[in-house]
């Protein structure tokens, strides 16, 4: 005879036995990997110090700062955006008073992953943490990273990609359509004459690692339920275009706690 399934009564009668346990098991951490890996990562790679890196996508600078800060680089960030440029550069200011070196080592300029301000094999390593989501033209942004880095030059990324569980409302919230796909992304970098050396995945990881150290992904949670239970508070108040990009930036993290998404690591080389 076939085992019978347990029945929903006795179910709920076994559960509360160990419900509390539970609870406790779930309350120790796993010891996830945080942001600190991509670090450890590029400290592998053992680049000296002056070596030239290009932060893809630098934003508001913190991370090409921090690069220039821990290795000695010199770390040019571009950004399509001219108000993060401008951010940008206030940071390094800031940065500056307490070491002057900072000041020497790090710029930023406005530019675009398709079309690179920089000259042929200039580079030893590209920095792209959560960029690639947000470039149309894949193919053109690889090709132009394999031109401007050295042969034998290395590429870092970080990003999370959406897995089996991302409802297809889900993905069109969150602009996760064509390039958003692994299948994708690594086509593009493999045309462009890049090798794997390394790939990790995370999953979700740096959530919960910064979830456990600043609460971040519980804040951005509630942001999101006030978001979807009064969307014409916030859009009366901000505009339509602004509401949704905070419901997609905050889904994002929600989505990535849940493993909605995957974050991902690779490290690629430039073919010789």
């Amino acid at each position: 005879m076939p085992d019978r399934q347990p029945s929903l009564l006795e179910d709920y009668d076994t559960y509360p036995r160990i419900e509390e346990a539970f609870q406790a098991a779930l309350d120790e951490s796993l010891n996830p990997r945080g942001p600190e890996l991509l670090y450890e990562m590029v400290a592998s790679l053992r680049l000296p110090q002056g070596a030239a890196v290009l932060d893809l996508g630098c934003g508001e600078g913190k991370q090409s700062i921090e690069l220039a800060d821990r290795f000695g680089f010199r770390v040019l960030g571009v950004d399509p955006v001219r108000r993060q440029v401008g951010l940008a550069d206030g940071k390094l200011r800031e940065a500056w008073r307490p070491n002057r070196r900072l000041n020497a080592l790090v710029h930023f300029q406005l530019g675009v992953a398709e079309a690179l301000p920089l000259t042929d094999a200039t580079v030893d390593l590209v920095w792209c943490r959560e960029v690639l989501v947000l470039i149309e033209a894949l193919d053109a942004a690889f090709a132009e990273c394999r031109r401007v880095l050295r042969p034998g030059g290395c590429m870092l990324i970080y990003q999370n990609f959406p897995t089996d569980r991302l409802e297809p409302r889900e993905a069109e919230l969150l602009g996760a359509n064509g390039r958003f796909q692994v299948e994708r992304m690594e086509a593009a970098f493999t045309e462009a004459g890049f090798a794997v050396v390394a790939s990790l995945e995370l999953g979700s990881e740096v959530g919960e690692y910064i979830e456990e150290r600043t609460g971040e992904a519980g804040r951005r949670l509630i942001h999101a339920a006030r978001l979807l239970r009064a969307p014409e508070r916030y859009i009366e108040q901000f505009g339509p275009v602004a509401y949704d990009i905070m419901l997609g930036d905050r889904l994002w993290h929600v989505c990535r706690m849940i493993g909605k998404l995957s974050g991902r690591v690779y490290l690629l080389r430039a073919s010789d």
